[in-house]
């Protein structure tokens, strides 16, 4: 609705326009004025309503209004003086600034925003206080950010979809503070792909080292909310991870995150080696078929390379019965289930907050942040990969019943 043009040069009229957008400018007044103006709309209401009750129960001394108490809340860009109406009874709750609430709607949302972004508690206080002069307390700060892990624990343990095709498991190493020194922590992702194409972010699990138990319990827990069947893993190599999967979805088929793996063999070379043997590395995942492969692989080892670093052709063979099954598909679908990209692009993004943070005071703290900032990226998550299309035709094909779209 436009204000009319003589209301706005009446609210203009001998104002500072230095001060227009101050706390104690135009705005702050407009704010207050209208807070205390619904908060009378609120005390009118609730009178009205109790006179009619006190006469259907015959009770003639009524209710009214029994003067203001004064309340300090914190906005978004300020902290306001209020006067709340009081009445005789005590018996008026305003829904505007509840009786005990001290922050205004939008001041919490503006406090998880900058958490989000990477900032800690003392920076979010300093922030505050500089550019808006509200003086919030690191206890208050907290408070407000806490009350995100309740919404984290809820998301953690919603029901899942039935099946996925494809699920990307990875790890992001971050900074915690743990019994007086500071250690790295692998904090866990799962990103699932139903068969319509859509990405959802599974679960996030913390835990201070990889074994088959963690996994197991991770998988475990996938099932219990709902899980029935995913039709294909990829995992980057971690120790125990196939077997943990293939105990609670025995048909399941694992894929070794070929990107990993290339990343693992150059750690093998000095830099000057990395490239050209890198190149060499190519002729194998991109062969033709799995017999193409075996014979590329024989190749590297018996050539230069293989013959100087034996330990490459040793991780390649470790891990070659989960390398090979995406030989069984089209170079575009391999492109897709082949490498934990997906996963890797988001774990990229999350690296700047952590990074930022410099290390966690403890594990919720790190869970907050990623947490928060998964759901500001993930709401960018419309349209499935693009290789989608191909791909569906080519799972109805390998799997058959299993591979089942919701129409």
């Amino acid at each position: 609705m436009a204000i009319k043009k003589e209301i706005l040069d009446e609210l203009l009229k001998d104002k500072d326009p230095k001060t227009m957008f101050s706390s104690d400018g135009l705005l702050g007044e407009l704010k207050k004025a209208l807070a205390e103006r619904v908060l009378n709309a609120e005390m009118d209401h609730h009178l009205a309503d109790s006179t009619q009750d006190e006469v259907s129960e015959g009770d003639k001394s009524g209710n009214h209004r029994n003067g203001y108490s004064k309340k300090t809340v914190l906005t978004e860009n300020e902290a306001i003086e209020l006067a709340i109406p009081r009445d005789r009874r005590g018996s008026f709750e305003p829904q505007l600034i509840a009786k005990y609430q001290r922050r205004f709607p939008g001041f919490d949302d503006k406090i998880i925003s900058m958490y989000a972004r990477g900032m800690s508690v003392r920076e979010i206080q300093g922030h505050l206080r500089e550019l808006y002069g509200i003086e919030a307390s690191p206890q208050l700060i907290s408070t407000v950010t806490d009350a995100v892990l309740e919404e984290v624990s809820r998301w953690q343990s919603r029901p899942l979809d039935p099946s996925y095709a494809l699920v990307f498991f990875d790890a992001l190493r971050v900074k915690m503070r743990d019994e007086g020194t500071v250690r790295n922590k692998a904090v866990y992702l799962a990103i699932g792909v139903s068969p319509e194409g859509r990405k959802d972010v599974l679960g996030i699990w913390i835990e201070q080292t990889e074994g088959a138990k963690f996994w197991l319990r991770v998988m475990t827990e996938i099932k219990n909310r709902g899980v029935n069947d995913i039709l294909i893993a990829i995992i980057d190599g971690l120790k125990g991870f196939p077997e943990a999967i293939n105990s609670v979805f025995p048909e399941t088929q694992i894929q070794t995150c070929i990107v990993h793996l290339i990343r693992n063999s150059l750690d093998f070379c000095s830099w000057k080696d990395r490239k050209p043997v890198a190149k060499e590395l190519k002729t194998i995942y991109r062969a033709a078929d799995a017999e193409a492969a075996a014979a590329a692989l024989k190749e590297f080892d018996e050539g230069p390379w293989g013959q100087q670093f034996a330990a490459i052709t040793a991780l390649w063979r470790r891990h070659w019965a989960h390398v090979i099954p995406f030989f069984a598909y089209p170079q575009e679908v391999r492109k897709m289930i082949y490498t934990t990209n997906s996963i890797e692009s988001l774990n990229a993004k999350l690296r700047r907050s952590v990074r930022i943070r410099g290390h966690f005071p403890n594990d919720e703290a790190a869970l907050k942040l990623i947490w928060l900032q998964l759901r500001e990226i993930t709401q960018k998550w419309k349209m499935p990969p693009r290789e989608w299309s191909a791909a569906k035709a080519q799972f109805a094909v390998v799997f058959g019943d299993r591979f089942e779209v919701n129409r």
